[in-house]
């Protein structure tokens, strides 16, 4: 049996061969990026990093496991890209939300992340060129849609490129870490309204205050030490806070959806979901007519959300998610019947679903 210094010299030098691995796959990316320069091409293309994650997985024979593979090869993606150009992701901030949390996951820390006051700002960061991409909230899985995302899509025409699904923990955070000194709780309402179970049995008289964001309540509370916040586990590191108590959300599973949205339609892969918005007149039978398109074909739909369009009264706008990229001529087919029942319909994005 081999002794311990022994394996940790034999670590060692696997590290040095990874260092040296490392580095000559930055100066090839490096002649990717002279090449795309030259041909003028995009700098990133999100096909090509799926391709990488989904063979290195397939190829891995373990003990190392496959999560932990993607989380590996994301940072060096990342880092390599960030060689070729700057990235910059403009998301709905500010630092330490769940959102900002959501764009690390995606895009790595050596993305340039730029955290905006509104989603409308996301928006308008990646319509005029100042960043490549933007990360907004969708969905969450306890709380329903996130609406002022859908009614941007009404008026931008820019493409959803990937999701993001973020298992969602809420910390109750303070200066002190004891329960007992909290005489005020601070928080978004969507993570107020995840734990309201919570603090009801477990701080029944304490009044809670609804805030712009998770990371204002732990910026408040990093200036009182009487007060606490629900916020994630990175605003404690951000805002030097102590955990009171971990995972308080009333749910197990809670998770919220996101979206990477950006000019460009992304390329086919090979489990793709398209997005479409539709409008309709409220008519006996519509809502039959409209899915049957997909249902004939064997299409299978994973989301249907209505909203009432604003400037007519009993007239609604439709999103929907299916299985499929919107370039498949199954998929095609179905959305251009559909669009004979409808006023209009808009393609929203066909993209990677979230693994």
């Amino acid at each position: 049996m081999k002794t311990l210094e022994e394996l940790r010299r034999e670590i060692d030098a696997i590290d040095d061969n990874i260092l040296e691995l490392l580095n000559r796959r930055a100066r090839l990316a490096l002649e990717v990026g002279t090449v795309k320069a030259g041909e003028n091409r995009d700098f990133h293309v999100p096909s090509r990093e799926r391709e990488i994650y989904e063979r290195l997985t397939a190829a891995n024979s373990g003990p190392f496991p496959n999560e932990a593979i993607r989380s590996v090869f994301r940072e060096i993606i990342s880092a390599s890209l960030a060689l070729e150009a700057p990235m910059k992701v403009a998301f709905f901030g500010p630092k330490a939300t769940f959102t900002h949390l959501a764009t690390m996951q995606h895009f790595g820390l050596s993305a340039e992340l730029i955290p905006q006051k509104s989603i409308p700002a996301v928006f308008e960061e990646v319509e005029k060129g100042r960043a490549l991409y933007g990360v907004v909230p969708v969905e969450n899985s306890t709380e329903g849609m996130v609406s002022h995302t859908l009614d941007m899509f009404m008026e931008s025409e820019l493409k959803i490129n990937a999701e993001v699904l973020l298992e969602i923990h809420h910390y109750l955070l303070s200066r002190t870490g004891r329960l007992e000194d909290i005489r005020k709780v601070y928080s978004h309402p969507q993570p107020i309204a995840q734990c309201r179970n919570w603090l009801a049995e477990n701080l029944p008289n304490v009044p809670v205050v609804d805030v712009a964001s998770t990371a204002v309540a732990a910026q408040i509370v990093s200036e009182d030490y009487t007060s606490a916040a629900i916020a994630s586990e990175l605003a404690a590191s951000l805002y030097d806070l102590k955990v009171v108590r971990e995972r308080i959300e009333d749910q197990v599973n809670n998770f919220t959806r996101f979206l990477v949205i950006g000019k460009k339609m992304a390329e086919k892969g090979g489990d793709d979901k398209t997005s479409l918005m539709f409008s309709v007149k409220d008519e006996p039978g519509i809502l039959y007519r409209m899915l049957e398109p997909f249902a004939k074909r064997g299409v299978s739909l994973s989301k249907i959300e209505s909203r009432p369009l604003k400037k007519k009264a009993w007239e609604y706008i439709f999103f929907l998610d299916l299985a499929g990229h919107i370039t498949d001529p199954v998929v095609a087919d179905a959305v251009r019947e559909l669009k004979g029942y409808c006023q209009f319909v808009k393609v929203l994005g066909s993209y990677p679903r979230a693994k």
